[in-house]
């Protein structure tokens, strides 16, 4: 399973960048990305760190920032590596593809939420938009809903369809997926302080990154994954009013208001970090992962083989 190019076919003239220059070179895009839009608009515009709990409008706007850090791998891999966007999975049957994304995510989150609620973790704290609709309420869940499909499609454009493919295409998919999803959890490790249910959130956030992986893997694509990550951030913060990996945001939900249920165990809701800390999603992720493999994720001449000339490494 060695030698895998997962979305597009590797030309002589394509180049690999290093597996652990990879790394490095993410985290450093992240950060430009996180410090241009930190440093170039929010302070500019008077917002400090603490709004971003308190007002939506920062909150969009470091969401879409994310899309610096998208275009900094595109560059990098334009101008140094000689691959278009094509090769990093936005390859054909594009609106498709993103649309079933959405509508997969939409749904394994609200599986989620709804089996929690099933079990007595949520309470419903308030109506959401539904307590008095406007169209100005409205606006902030559009912002933040443009700013999640950024920041969804950014993390994807890293990890699966820059570092999985990197690591696939010298070493194998196993390894591939075992690397992307472990660099993806530990990013998310400084969401909250330590506790029981941050262990537990980013054991799953590594479950979810190994779903993701196995779902961009057997799409042959990353449409279809930028649009589940999308989706799911989507609903559990602006649709629920629940936490996103320990973040609050505040803003009126456009389902409904839900909160832990008094006397709700931390493993059934997550605590403070959210459903992505709560049993309920380590199942579904297991379920969703075994799926994917049962349809064929990982059948060995899954991809395309790369040409022996391209197998330089840069």
């Amino acid at each position: 399973m060695t030698g895998t190019e997962l979305y597009a076919p590797r030309t002589p003239r394509h180049r690999r960048t290093w597996t652990a220059a990879a790394i490095v070179l993410l985290v450093v895009f992240f950060i430009l990305g996180q410090l241009t839009t930190i440093f170039g608009i929010l302070k500019p515009l008077g917002f400090r760190q603490a709004d971003l709990e308190t007002q939506w409008q920062p909150l969009s706007i470091l969401l879409a920032g994310f899309g610096v850090t998208a275009i900094l791998v595109f560059v990098w891999a334009w101008l140094f590596e000689r691959r278009s966007p094509v090769a990093l999975g936005f390859n054909a049957h594009g609106l498709a593809r993103y649309m079933r994304g959405l509508l997969v995510g939409f749904a394994c989150l609200g599986l989620v939420v709804g089996a929690i609620w099933v079990l007595g973790g949520y309470r419903v704290e308030g109506a959401g938009v539904w307590t008095a609709p406007t169209p100005l309420l409205f606006l902030p869940i559009l912002c933040l809903f443009g700013g999640f499909i950024i920041q969804g499609a950014t993390e994807e454009i890293l990890m699966r369809g820059w570092l999985m493919q990197l690591v696939a295409s010298r070493h194998g998919l196993i390894l591939a997926i075992v690397i992307n999803s472990i660099v993806f959890s530990l990013l998310h490790a400084g969401n909250i302080s330590l506790s029981k249910e941050l262990i537990l959130g980013l054991v799953n956030i590594v479950l979810f990154a190994v779903m993701i992986s196995l779902y961009a893997i057997k799409e042959g694509s990353l449409w279809g994954v930028c649009a589940w990550h999308s989706a799911w951030n989507t609903l559990l913060g602006v649709g629920f009013g629940l936490e996103v990996s320990g973040g609050k945001i505040a803003v009126a939900s456009l389902v409904v208001d839900l909160a832990p249920a008094e006397g709700a165990p931390w493993w059934l809701t997550g605590a403070a970090f959210g459903p992505e800390a709560s049993v309920v999603t380590t199942v579904v992720l297991l379920v969703a992962s075994i799926g994917f493999i049962a349809a064929g994720a990982l059948k060995p001449g899954r991809g395309h083989a790369a040409p022996e000339r391209a197998t330089q490494k840069a």
